[in-house]
């Protein structure tokens, strides 16, 4: 393709992916490639990379076509705009690319010449331009990151504008760290140890994974470190009762299932069946064969009532608005509305509250977010305990000695909770929280009185 098409192909799918906003940009991504074979591999990762920056600093480029009065907010002027302020186009430049030429953009109006050229020799920053416009989120959002974070929230939001690493996790059912590190070497994919996951691995340049032997034979899964050490915090043992209860695709019912080594039970449940459907792939893969897949639906209501108190460990990895996740999903910061956050607080409590249930005296129970905000994550816990007197909290740092043998961030000394985020740790940003549902109280006898 030529850069003119390349810019073409980059205002269709950035078009697509805005106007298509309840969908995932990644599944939009898909789909457009799919449906456009003739674009090579070298092109669809150039045109999938800039549609991603873009998005990343979507709302600088917005705020310029704003102070320009830009006569259009869509993909087109983002892109030109993009061009201009990122990749240092002139007007001229610029130009070469909107001539309308054979699969290349039609010509510059004359109102978008104007808007346009106001920007010619500008960068995207611009001391005008207020904070929450800077770090390239909504302005509602912006509160929540300071409750969050006090005064560093501009360095960890700012954190989010760099590209995520592609994490792995070996699967030990079917090999050791050092096995997996070198078949994937064999396979010109140089890895390197994560820095809190035991059986993580970071690839050191991004590659794709998912043709190669290793992957296929169940030896790795791709899954960030966070995901990993939240799995590990369940503490999921040979022999014991597990559930899953929001387990979606499986990621970490697989961890979990690795540590079990194939003995004791993990019970995956979902509302939406089709996600435990496409676990089911996954399993045969990694040799998992103690996982058992239940919908939580109407036909297993019964079943769930009768589960009461009958589980060792239960984890809750909570539906949220997924905030600790917008350096991989960076459409996620723009789509995201007010209301989301107002209808996730409620569901997240009937959740956690239904899954409590299943817990048994002197079981665990892990509550888990890929967000980072404190409405879905700390609060939510104080008023779950508010609720329910007989869970208490585990400090993460002392749980974290036991369970992973190693020294926790520094910072897990100063709240009972484990929060990770890609300024300090270099994860996603996770919240997990672990409570013990405390062992029935016996009733006093005259005899043991005595």
């Amino acid at each position: 393709m030529t850069p003119g098409a390349r810019v073409a192909a980059t205002i269709e799918l950035l078009d697509e992916i805005v106007s298509h906003s309840e969908r995932p940009a990644d599944l939009v991504a898909n789909a457009y490639f799919r449906s456009r074979r003739f674009i090579g591999g070298g092109d669809r990762r150039a045109v999938s990379d800039r549609v991603w920056s873009i998005l990343r600093r979507y709302g600088q480029l917005a705020w310029w076509l704003e102070r320009t009065r830009h006569p259009d907010r869509g993909a087109r002027a983002i892109v030109a705009a993009d061009l201009m302020l990122v990749e240092g186009l002139d007007m001229a430049g610029l130009e070469s690319m909107f001539d309308g030429g054979t699969y290349r953009p039609s010509r510059l109006d004359e109102a978008e010449y104007r808007a346009l050229r106001q920007m010619e020799g500008h960068s995207l920053p611009h001391p005008e331009q207020p904070d929450w416009v800077r770090l390239n989120i909504q302005e509602w959002v912006a509160p929540h990151f300071r409750e969050a974070y006090g005064e560093s929230w501009g360095r960890e939001v700012a954190a989010i504008e760099t590209p995520p690493p592609v994490d792995l996790r070996v699967n030990r059912l079917k090999a050791t760290v050092e096995q997996a590190r070198d078949a994937l070497a064999r396979e010109g994919i140089e890895t390197e140890p994560t820095r809190y996951a035991p059986d993580g691995l970071r690839l050191r340049r991004r590659l794709s994974v998912v043709k190669g032997e290793t992957f296929q034979n169940g030896l790795v899964e791709i899954q960030d470190e966070g995901s990993q050490l939240v799995a590990a915090l369940v503490d999921a043992q040979p022999g014991m009762q597990i559930a899953d209860y929001c387990a979606g695709a499986g990621g970490k019912t697989l961890a979990m299932a690795a540590r079990m080594n194939n003995k004791g039970r993990v019970v995956a449940m979902d509302v939406y069946e089709s996600r435990l459907d496409r676990s089911a792939q996954r399993l045969r893969r990694a040799g998992a064969h103690n996982v058992e897949r239940r919908p939580i639906d109407a036909d297993n209501r019964k079943w769930l009532k009768r589960q009461a108190g009958a589980f060792d460990r239960v984890l809750v990895d909570a539906p949220c608005t997924g905030t600790g996740t917008w350096r991989r999903n960076p459409d996620g910061r723009w789509t995201l509305r007010p209301e989301d956050l107002e209808e996730l607080v409620p569901k997240q409590a009937a959740i956690l509250d239904a899954a409590s249930k299943l817990v048994k005296p002197g079981g665990g129970l892990i509550y888990a977010t890929c967000s980072v905000l404190p409405a879905e994550n700390e609060n939510q816990i104080a008023a779950f305990l508010e609720r329910n007197a007989d869970f208490e909290v585990v400090p993460v740092e002392a749980l974290w000695r036991d369970v992973l043998d190693s020294e926790p961030p520094a910072d897990t000394a100063n709240t009972p909770y484990l929060r990770l985020s890609p300024l300090k740790h270099g994860t996603d940003g996770f919240f997990a929280a672990a409570l013990v549902r405390k062992p029935a109280e016996k009733t006093a006898t005259p005899e043991t009185e005595e």
